[in-house]
């Protein structure tokens, strides 16, 4: 075991991959019930009333948040309000598996996005490591099929997922660079959420009332569905967050990022036991791809 990493540190570090494998799973049993920019809506919605007891004192007018609130608005856009809500659309066309092991190429979008954009420099070995793991998005996207791959025949779920692949990246490029967010609003995980949900709620209502006014929005009330969406805002959003910062505080960011790919294998798991969606050996080989490929980049 690494040195750094406690048993503490490494059960607070599983629990997020299993929630949001459970997200991804109850997102596509949900899916016909409730559209997905209304889902998203919704379930950010929960989220903030939750929030708000723990840090109302961000939202006052004398707070540090609203001079800096063009910083959040573009992180509550790239967070709540697009990342969850493009998950959720890609799960009208693809599997849980397949948008959580496209997703898990975002290291390689993060790669490109800090050499681009941030002037970080790509090491060799890094560059050996975004090759694995695009090979192994590739994989999943020709669904074992170097002719399906050759054709382009792309569902359109995992298109949505590449993008919010690239908009989390970015977003997480914007958290490693810090501009003049108050130490305090960081500092405070509750206060750090709920700024970004605040804004977040803005863009995901007005996502969802574009889907409404096309005509695309949808939701039938039901006990089960009243049930998920208090579980996808109280297990994925609050408490993986809050377990997440908790676990790479204690193990730092290079070694929570191998947990974070536990995200397929948790939802392989979840897939075959409650959808009966049974894993393909190019799921597997392409989990092998993608976790090899963090490996090696993350090597010093």
């Amino acid at each position: 075991m690494h040195p750094k990493l406690s048993p503490t540190a490494a059960l607070l570090l599983t629990v997020p991959p299993l929630l949001w494998a459970g997200n991804a799973v109850v997102g596509r049993l949900i899916g016909p019930l409730v559209s997905p920019m209304t889902l998203n809506f919704l379930r950010w919605l929960i989220a903030f009333a939750l929030l708000l007891p723990l840090a109302a004192p961000v939202l006052r007018r004398g707070s540090g948040l609203w001079p800096n609130w063009r910083r959040f608005s573009l992180l509550g856009l790239l967070s709540v309000g697009s990342y969850n809500a493009l998950l959720y659309l890609a799960l009208g066309t693809s599997t849980p598996l397949n948008v959580t092991l496209v997703g898990s190429s975002t290291p390689v979008w993060m790669l490109l996005v800090g050499r681009l954009f941030f002037a970080v420099r790509v090491s060799r070995r890094q560059s050996i490591g975004a090759l694995l793991s695009i090979s192994g998005v590739l994989l999943v996207l020709g669904r074992g099929e170097l002719q399906t791959l050759l054709h382009v025949r792309l569902v359109p779920g995992d298109l949505y997922v590449l993008l919010a692949s690239v908009g989390w990246a970015w977003y997480s490029w914007m958290l490693a660079h810090p501009t003049t967010e108050p130490t305090a609003i960081r500092a405070d995980w509750s206060a750090f959420l709920i700024a970004q949900v605040v804004f977040g709620l803005f863009w995901s209502a007005l996502f969802a009332a574009a889907e409404w006014a096309l005509g695309k929005g949808h939701i039938e009330w039901s006990g089960a569905v009243i049930a998920t969406l208090i579980f996808i805002a109280v297990g994925p959003a609050v408490i993986a967050f809050r377990a997440w910062g908790a676990g790479v505080a204690r193990a730092g960011p290079a070694v929570a990022g191998f947990f974070a790919n536990l995200t397929p294998l948790f939802t392989a798991l979840l897939s075959s036991a409650v959808l009966a969606e049974t894993p393909h050996l190019y799921h597997v080989l392409a989990f092998a791809l993608i976790m090899g490929g963090i490996v090696v980049s993350s090597r010093r």
